[in-house]
């Protein structure tokens, strides 16, 4: 293992000030999370405004009509809301089923459970999902923890969301895929509950001639679909793409600001922000998804000159960049990259910008709130071209 030099290594000062944040974040995660469970009079939590379990209603109501055997409901929006009131003893404020089926394949067996013990279980199994995923990486622990702890993941708990499972998938389908390229397959195809954050991934494989992993990948999706078909019959694929997906776009195509854009981070809403129309929108969108996937068409071709490790980091980024529809609950690929990048490179230089990615979950939504804007965009791709040009100007410090 090559020696720190004095152009790369760290000063004490900038190692201080990277602990001085992670506490911070823990600590201020901390407290959100503790507001999240202090109700108000209206029995709901004074952080949501809503029940502490929030975005995970969703999942755990969609879950017990399957196993009322009632997932007609899921897609007659006045119908689910009240079986949601009725399934939480609450009137909560309105929420919609919005996942593809096979989510109620996690779904379903959570709401075996209370929803308190659901939420839990959810919550802490997907970190540790996330934990696994990142093993191979070989962080330094404190590092690895810091990914644990880090905004985005406490943020991503907050909302009771599934950022830390998909996060968990995508690292783990990455890194694997060049070795166990079956297992990496079977990952990824996993991520179809959400399958807006893979766009990059077949060009990935395709570049990298890994036909393994993209045959792995294809048939895992499929089975997916026939998993889930059987038990809860094919009707619920057809309903979905008539009355979820066209919901979910006219959720997304609602004119700038929503109460949603608090925490969105696309370049669509970038330039909704900006005044654009939905043409405009999605016209950038496509220039930067094109340009995403021309980037890891590059990066994972053979004879690219970047190790597995960096472009895997690299492509976790470029995931969020590529799609129009992004949370900062789905950024904990991207804190993971940083970390996984830092700690390879020791970069001085990425030092305020690992401060400002770092953080960024906290303060998206207070600069919606109070200026009613959404920089998540440019923070994404100033971080995917410090990220690329760190690992072009130093070594790799760990193997």
């Amino acid at each position: 293992m090559p020696n720190h030099t004095a152009s790369t290594a760290p000063s004490k000062a900038l190692i201080s000030m990277g602990y001085i944040v992670c506490i911070f974040g823990v600590i201020y995660g901390l407290i959100l999370h503790m507001d999240l469970w202090t109700l108000g009079s209206d029995g709901f939590s004074i952080v949501s405004h809503t029940s502490p379990y929030w975005d995970f209603n969703n999942l755990w109501t969609g879950g017990r009509l399957a196993l009322e055997n009632n997932t007609d409901a899921l897609f007659n929006m006045e119908s689910y809301r009240a079986h949601m009131d009725r399934l939480l003893a609450q009137n909560v404020p309105d929420q919609e089923w919005s996942y593809p089926p096979n989510m109620l394949l996690i779904g379903t067996p959570l709401a075996l459970l209370p929803v308190f013990w659901a939420y839990w279980l959810w919550t802490l199994g997907t970190i540790a999902a996330l934990h696994f995923a990142l093993r191979p990486f070989k962080l330094r622990p404190l590092i690895h923890i810091a990914v644990l702890l880090s905004p985005a993941v406490f943020l991503n708990a907050l909302f009771g969301q599934n950022g830390a499972l998909l996060a968990a998938l995508l690292l783990g389908g990455l890194v694997l895929a060049p070795q166990r390229p079956i297992i990496a397959g079977i990952l990824i195809g996993l991520m179809t509950i959400k399958p807006h954050l893979g766009i990059l991934i077949p060009f990935c494989f395709i570049a990298s001639r890994n036909w393994t992993a993209f045959a792995s990948a294809a048939i895992t999706s499929a089975l997916l679909f026939l998993v889930t078909a059987l038990p809860f019959g094919f009707d619920v694929w057809s309903q979905f793409l008539q009355h979820t997906q066209p919901m979910m776009s006219d959720i997304m195509h609602g004119t700038f600001p929503q109460s949603y854009h608090g925490n969105a981070v696309t370049v669509f809403v970038f330039c909704r922000m900006l005044g654009g129309n939905l043409l405009a929108a999605y016209g950038l969108q496509a220039v930067f998804s094109l340009a995403c996937i021309a980037s890891v068409i590059w990066l994972w071709r053979p004879t690219a000159p970047i190790q597995h490790i960096d472009r895997v980091a690299l492509t976790c980024v470029l995931a969020l960049l590529a799609t129009p529809y992004g949370y900062t609950y789905d950024m904990i690929g991207l804190s993971a990259a940083i970390a996984i990048i830092c700690s390879r490179h020791a970069p001085i230089t990425l030092t305020p910008l690992l401060i400002l990615v770092w953080t960024f979950p906290f303060y998206n939504h207070l600069l919606f709130a109070q200026h009613k804007l959404t920089l998540g965009a440019i923070i994404l791709l100033a971080t995917a071209l410090l990220l690329y040009r760190t690992t072009k100007t130093t070594a790799p410090q760990l193997a």
